[in-house]
């Protein structure tokens, strides 16, 4: 399943509750979309959200269901830094 980045600016502080993530997944879920993890800026304003997705668009539609921004949308790869040092080493 291909990658994207997920760029999200929010207007106030990003708090989110076990119902808030079990909402968003099942809107995810619909979309065949899935969201792996997510990094939040000091200020709580700004998330860097890795996706799985057949495509951006299946991010945008799952993003407008469930009322969050998706202001930037990245199709990324994967590198892992230990795999290639161990793929040198071997």
């Amino acid at each position: 399943m291909p990658l994207f980045l997920v760029e999200r600016n929010f207007a106030e502080d990003l708090e989110l509750s076990a119902d808030d993530v079990l909402g968003i997944r099942a809107v995810n879920d619909d979309s065949q979309v899935r969201w792996v993890y997510s990094f939040l800026s000091a200020d709580k304003r700004k998330t860097y959200c890795l996706y799985e997705a057949p495509s951006a668009e299946a991010i945008r539609e799952a993003a407008r269901r469930n009322g969050i921004p998706a202001d930037l949308i990245v199709p990324v790869s994967e590198i892992q830094p230990d795999a290639i040092v161990n793929a040198r080493a071997g």
